[in-house]
């Protein structure tokens, strides 16, 4: 089992940089950012959670430069999106971010990605809504074609480019993991179709169920269920639960810290470092 992190990097919080350090001296695998590019004040697409919107929301650093101030402090710890929204970031400046990371941190990049939920959010930029998740297919095969050949061209209903040259090209091959956050049918067919790996919310999956359907399709698309990983989202910090996912094939539980201070995001960080020891 690989254990991870996950917080939103604010710019109230602990910095990227020390809660990346402490996470690689407690022993965890790697640490997750997500991200919003800014949050529309009016607030029309409600919080999916119920409620008020978390002011995180809206005060989070950018991943990427967040994630490179992280690899800057560490040797192996694995620097994550989680997620990265890729229907708001131009496929080709995306895939060099990435590439960038993956060449400065030696291999440690993580791309996981979703569609997102607030409609006006993405609306701002250029994307609908009802589309977002072929738009996201092909971006990803757009930086997949970046990453993988010198010259690289695509030709898709919403990305469309002639061949370009686009360096520096990733350490890993042939290129850093690509984790999926989503649920349902639709969801896990993506998956087997041009990822790398499924990042469920716990408390929104039924596991077992779906872990059981994610390996069927791969089988009937003619891949190996045991190439595409399973990483579980806020995954509850107990130890029971944890046995019970590895039993079932979750390779990668991520724990959810606050974002606040250090004062007081470092006594949970020690309690759930107990896990990986």
């Amino acid at each position: 089992m690989k254990y991870a992190l996950t917080m939103f990097p604010t710019d109230d919080a602990i910095r990227p940089d020390e809660i990346a350090r402490a996470a690689e001296e407690r022993g965890f695998e790697s640490l997750f950012f997500p991200e919003h590019t800014h949050i529309p004040a009016s607030r029309k697409t409600p919080y999916p959670a119920g409620g008020d919107l978390p002011r995180e929301y809206y005060r989070t650093h950018d991943p990427f430069v967040a994630l490179a101030l992280a690899a800057g402090v560490t040797k192996k710890l694995r620097l994550a999106t989680g997620i990265c929204l890729v229907v708001e970031r131009d496929p080709i400046v995306l895939a060099k971010e990435v590439a960038s990371l993956d060449s400065l941190s030696n291999g440690r990049a993580i791309l996981g990605i979703g569609a997102g939920w607030n409609v006006e959010e993405m609306a701002n930029h250029g994307t609908d809504f009802k589309t977002r998740w072929r738009l996201l297919r092909e971006r990803v095969e757009a930086m997949k074609a970046i990453w993988q050949n010198e010259r690289a061209e695509y030709h898709g209903e919403f990305v469309n480019f002639d061949p370009i040259w686009c360096f520096p090209k990733p350490v890993q091959k042939p290129h850093p993991p690509i984790l999926l956050g989503g649920h349902g049918p639709k969801a896990l067919a993506r998956v087997v179709r041009y990822c790398d790996g499924w990042m469920p919310i716990s408390m929104m999956a039924n596991l077992q169920g779906e872990i059981a359907e994610l390996r069927t399709l791969a089988q009937k698309a003619g891949r190996d269920p045991k190439s595409i990983s399973i990483s579980v989202f806020w995954a509850p910090p107990d130890r029971e639960t944890i046995d019970g996912y590895e039993a079932i094939g979750v390779e990668r539980v991520i724990f959810a810290l606050p974002p606040a201070p250090r004062d007081e995001v470092m006594p949970l960080l020690d309690s759930h470092a107990k896990l990986v020891r």
